[in-house]
């Protein structure tokens, strides 16, 4: 057997590639839309992808299995509750796709969404089959299963998404309960656990960082497997979840449709810095992926920061809108890379970059401006001052709770700011902050583009209001 985990911090991703290597058959679950790597891989193995599988209409980004079936002829498979425009392969529970001596069992495990299904991997050595072990009898203890959402390794999917339209969050709760203590339960300790998301995903709330358990590891320390009533479970699971970024909802249908398929060798095009003005004023919205600092030094007035060292695609989706022209300032060289990115959660409206920023920059230095950055010091003289600003921390209830907050600061996570605009004053100085500077230039940036005019943010974050606000008297730790 071949079994290939690929991984994508950016968006926490999982996918997965399962071949028999005596027949060369291979199947890939849950591919991203830029499907060259999985193709590289079976080539250079001697593999044929027979079928794509999602283990769910995903939420979080646009799955690449149009892409892999256009390349491959290999057939999608999803559970059987799951309606798309394209053709499919409705996979049943218990059934069994055999690819030689690796055989997958499809289980059906609603609650994340109701067509949501963990497949079974099992691998038959020879010796297995003489006595004509059969997998449906599970004899022999699978590899591992691939769980997709519905369990990850220290958490379970939230039942509260909205990909699942027409289905409430208690129902899918009940349906989640099931799933996972009736039948990933019921599997024995030793079967490997791959999940499709690791930590950082808003697709739960407590993901560990690592990339593979055990259905005994899960058992033993995960807060959803422990005994319960099916009540008390989904209490639990639906409780102090993240808010979901924007683009989720916009996704989750994408995953069904027929939709236009990802090109690498199509290219936005650079545009001349007058061009890409233009384009500008006739509405394409500017995303700048600089960093932090770069973009508070000298960028496009109305432009978004998204830095593309982080959560790129993620943040993307949660302040930039899905059905509009983008432009973008890549960090130079990675131009390519930035729209790849924004095309794995089907952002494909990108109008084209501008080539060498910093020239590009000087070169229409009328339409450029900064971005205020203060010091924590700055910020606790200003709160003593006459017009003390109203500060806005854009940190999850988890962060929050863990690290202590500013007093008197408003608390609106970056994932409902666009959704939350109205809370804010436009007649006072606005002062965000997160836990290290990050986000906070994502949405200092995104209250500005919305007419706020006297928006700043805390250099270095909490982290950096945290140590001037700590005892003088205490040694620091070494």
């Amino acid at each position: 057997m071949f079994f290939a985990q690929y991984y994508l911090d950016c968006l926490s991703q999982a996918s997965y590639m399962i071949a028999d290597e005596g027949t060369g058959q291979a199947v890939v679950v849950d591919p991203r839309r830029d499907v060259a790597e999985y193709l590289a891989d079976a080539e250079a193995r001697g593999f044929s992808v027979v079928g794509v599988i999602n283990t769910h209409f995903h939420a979080d980004f646009v799955a690449g299995h149009l892409e892999m079936a256009a390349r491959t002829g290999a057939w999608i498979g999803y559970g059987r509750r799951a309606e798309t425009e394209y053709p499919i392969r409705k996979l049943v529970d218990g059934e069994i796709i055999r690819l030689g001596d690796v055989a997958l069992e499809i289980m059906e495990t609603p609650g994340h969404t109701p067509e949501s299904i963990s497949v079974l991997v099992h691998e038959h050595h020879e010796h297995h089959k003489h006595h004509d072990r059969r997998v449906r009898g599970r004899d022999t203890v699978p590899y591992g299963v691939l769980t997709g959402d519905a369990l990850f390794i220290g958490d379970v999917g939230r039942p509260d998404l909205l990909a699942s339209t027409g289905v409430t969050a208690p129902e899918l709760g009940a349906m989640l309960y099931d799933s996972v203590q009736n039948k990933l339960m019921a599997l024995p300790d030793e079967v490997r656990v791959f999940p499709a998301h690791g930590a950082g995903s808003a697709c739960g709330k407590n993901l560990s960082t690592e990339k593979q358990s055990t259905i005994g590891a899960e058992r033993a320390t995960n807060y959803a497997c422990a005994p319960m009533s099916e009540a008390e479970f989904v209490a639990i699971v639906t409780a102090g979840q993240p808010a979901a970024p924007g683009y989720f909802a916009y996704d989750a249908v994408l995953n069904r449709k027929d939709r236009a398929l990802f090109d690498p060798a199509g290219a936005p095009r650079p545009l001349a810095p007058a061009e890409f003005i233009d384009r500008r004023a006739a509405g394409a919205v500017v995303v700048d992926a600089r960093g932090p600092q770069e973009f508070a030094a000298g960028h496009l007035l109305g432009s978004v920061n998204v830095p593309a060292d982080g959560r790129f695609a993620e943040q993307a989706g949660t302040v930039l809108p899905a059905d509009t022209d983008l432009l973008v300032v890549a960090p130079q060289n990675r131009e390519e890379e930035v729209v790849t990115r924004l095309a794995r959660i089907g952002f494909d409206r990108v109008a084209g970059y501008l080539r060498s920023p910093d020239d590009a920059l000087t070169a229409v230095a009328e339409h450029v401006t900064s971005a205020g950055r203060l010091t924590a010091a700055r910020v606790r003289a200003a709160l003593q001052g006459d017009n003390p600003p109203v500060v806005v921390d854009l940190r999850s209830c988890g962060e929050r709770g863990e690290h202590g907050s500013i007093d008197g600061a408003l608390h609106i996570p970056l994932g409902e700011l666009p959704r939350r605009l109205d809370e804010l004053p436009r007649d006072r100085p606005l002062v965000l902050h997160c836990a290290g500077g990050h986000r906070s230039s994502i949405g200092a940036s995104l209250l500005r583009r919305h007419g706020f005019t006297d928006v700043s943010d805390i250099l270095g974050g909490y982290a950096a209001w945290a140590l001037l606000s700590a005892p003088a008297d205490v040694p620091a730790a070494v």
